[in-house]
């Protein structure tokens, strides 16, 4: 059996981010180890439960009904397989998961590895609040635009809002799941995964078929953050489980980001959290998040200012007069310039200057403030 083989089969031995079989694969490969397992025996000669279960299956008929349904098998070593998941082999596990996957299945026409050159995951909370699935939508829409592949989970809430946000980009995104990339979990967004997998990725390192399960979350986890540059936390309750993802993020090092909501709201309470006390960068918007991920200085934000005014640009003196200047009732230029304690004949060339930008005009009696408030 080969090393590609072996690997589609230890898949259904454990599951995901099992660190024996990890440990195991990456000491000895994978051929070794499910050899071992396949033939061990009890005392009696009597083959274990794990080498009763590896007999009993056909690695090479699945892989062959997987590329009829235009699913196929990525493992370590090909030239699909993104680098950046052979980082998980030098972190610690969080909840006993960890480890790189043996193998990732994946239907849609990118290729994976190129995908995820550029590219950030988007997460929060399945209950999100509309103010939450805006910006989420609007941050994806922004990262597509820029280039950027989306990550996300194909969740409720915030993650349904960065899929879609990137598709109204007409940007590639991938969900990464925690069942078969065969199924559509939850059941609701069996179109949204389908339209992904027609223009962009669906990834899982379990088996057709699976099913999703807590465990099995937690360790599609690791690969979100593992498979992207960072990871935007967008809202997060305390408790939250895109707070799992982060942590990931924040052991692999990779970027990590939160957009803050509300100081009162329960959903943004964890991103907060992430922000005060575990460095996480606070972003707003797209282009903030680029700033971030991308090269060093490929982009470069700029500061957000209000606009120039006409008052903006004036000299000391200038500002001198224009605050003797009256706003209702017009004054001439010698009682403007007892206001400002200036000279009379200064105050009147200045009064000319001033009425060109606008900020005064002349009536009868005197000068008076501007009526344009665009020019104040």
């Amino acid at each position: 059996m080969n090393e590609r083989l072996a690997r589609v089969a230890l898949a259904r031995l454990g599951e995901p981010g099992d660190l024996r079989i990890a440990e195991q694969v990456a000491q000895l490969g994978a051929e070794r180890v499910y050899e071992h397992i396949r033939e061990e025996q009890d005392v009696a000669g009597v083959h274990t439960d794990a080498a009763a279960r590896l007999h009993g299956l056909d690695p090479a008929r699945e892989l062959s009904e997987a590329a009829a349904r235009g699913i196929r098998f990525v493992c370590p070593g090909d030239e699909e397989w993104p680098r950046g998941l052979d980082d998980l082999d030098n972190v610690e596990p969080v909840q006993r998961r960890g480890g790189v996957p043996l193998g990732l299945w994946v239907r849609g026409p990118l290729r994976l590895a190129e995908a995820c050159g550029l590219s950030v995951s988007v997460v929060g909370s399945r209950s999100a609040t509309s103010y939450g699935g805006a910006v989420a939508a609007d941050i994806a829409a922004d990262l597509a635009g820029h280039g950027a592949c989306v990550v996300s989970g194909a969740a409720f809430g915030i993650d349904q809002s960065a899929h879609r946000g990137a598709l109204a980009a007409r940007g590639p995104t991938i969900a990464v799941l925690a069942c078969g990339v065969d199924r559509a979990y939850p059941s609701a967004h069996h179109r949204l995964l389908d339209y992904i997998g027609e223009t962009g990725l669906v990834v899982s390192e379990l088996p057709l078929g699976a099913a999703p399960t807590r465990v099995r979350f937690l360790a599609r986890n690791r690969l979100i953050a593992a498979l992207t540059r960072g990871t935007v936390v967008v809202e997060a309750a305390v408790r939250s489980g895109a707070l799992n993802t982060a942590n990931w993020a924040e052991r692999l090092n990779r970027v990590l980001m939160g957009v803050p909501g509300p100081v009162t709201s329960a959903s943004s309470e964890g991103v907060h959290e992430l922000i005060r006390a575990r460095g996480a960068a606070l972003v707003a918007r797209g282009a903030e998040v680029m700033e971030l991920v991308a090269p060093s200085g490929d982009f470069l934000v700029d500061l957000p200012r209000g606009p120039v005014r006409a008052s903006d640009v004036l000299s000391d003196r200038e500002r001198q007069v224009l605050d003797a200047v009256p706003a209702v009732r017009p004054a001439p230029p010698a009682s403007i310039a007892r206001t400002a304690g200036i000279v009379e004949s200064e105050v009147s060339c200045v009064l000319l200057r001033l009425g060109d930008t606008g900020l005064v005009e002349r009536g009868r009696g005197g000068w008076r403030r501007g009526t344009d408030p665009e020019r104040r």
